[in-house]
């Protein structure tokens, strides 16, 4: 997990208490604060805090009211909430829990509570990011999974559509890798897709390009803003560096292994189906295998030929 400290925003409409909180956990923590309802819901989906400790009797817009707002985002939803108020009665707190409220601490303030339950939850949203992480990555060649891209694919699409721009697919199969398997192990076939894997991540020079493991021996590798020209360019770089890579054996013998390449471009359009992207992806990787294997096909359709340069 990243190293830098968790951040904790804190909002209530009296900077006395602002104050006391911050001293309380800026030792550990990064702080936010916001003095009314309105600037919290800015804040929270501009910087995602791990923990909102929330006053709940605030002008204008209450503690019951933010929440509600803060758990209809999708931006924002998973972000744990801690009520803090002088309300003391215990329905009070049940309304509070009720309302999506993840804890509950009361005024006046003990320093001692405070620190747990902060720690409690950001324990929580710790562990919960931990699995997650887990969740979306391939744990033989530690990059991400078919999971993790179906939802990379989702957001790179709605943007794409919303900028009226190219998107490109590559989908890349190991050539007769049931054949190395049954020749060299299935312990080697590991290290071949970890050692190809490398390749990708290395050739992969934007933040916006994204690479995952399809299945098997099959990887994807989406464009995002890339010519269908570009998109084959990188395919044919990514062919010859896996051409050239050598795998050693445990006794230091070189094996080699090759990848062909079907590269897919689209302008999608609202309505557009993600799926049949995909599919003219993977008819470009057959017929890149039909070819001889070790090829890169770009896969054209007529009404997407503009979309080629």
């Amino acid at each position: 997990m990243d190293s830098k400290k968790n951040s904790i925003l804190i909002v209530d409409d009296e900077s006395s208490n602002i104050m006391i909180l911050t001293q309380i956990l800026s030792r550990d923590y990064t702080i936010y604060a916001a003095k009314n309802g309105r600037d919290a819901i800015e804040i929270a989906n501009e910087y995602k805090p791990d923990v909102i400790l929330m006053d709940i009797l605030m002008p204008e817009m209450d503690g019951y009211a933010v929440i509600a707002e803060l758990k209809g985002s999708y931006r924002t939803h998973g972000i744990p909430v801690i009520f803090v108020s002088g309300l003391n009665e215990v329905w009070d707190e049940e309304k509070g829990l009720s309302a999506g409220a993840s804890d509950y601490i009361s005024k006046p303030f003990n320093t001692t509570i405070v620190r747990l339950r902060v720690q409690n939850q950001i324990r929580m949203q710790n562990y919960i990011r931990t699995i997650e992480h887990l969740g979306m990555m391939d744990q033989l060649t530690d990059i991400p999974n078919r999971r993790s891209f179906d939802e990379r694919l989702r957001l790179e699409w709605a943007r794409a559509i919303r900028d009226k721009t190219p998107i490109s697919l590559l989908m890349i199969d190991l050539d007769r890798f049931k054949d190395y398997n049954d020749t060299y192990g299935h312990m080697q076939g590991d290290k071949a897709l970890q050692e190809v894997a490398k390749v990708f991540t290395q050739e992969l020079k934007r933040s916006v390009d994204f690479v995952a493991r399809w299945g098997g021996e099959e990887f994807v590798v989406l464009l995002g803003n890339t010519t269908g020209e570009g998109a084959a360019t990188l395919a044919e770089r990514i062919r010859v560096k896996v051409e050239q890579l050598p795998i050693l054996l445990a006794d230091g013998k070189e094996t080699f292994i090759t990848v062909s390449i079907g590269v897919y471009t689209q302008i999608p359009t609202p309505g557009s189906p993600m799926e049949e992207f995909i599919r003219n992806g993977d008819a470009g990787m057959y017929e890149a295998k039909r070819g001889g294997r070790n090829k890169v096909f770009l896969y054209v359709k007529e009404s997407d030929a503009e979309n080629v340069r």
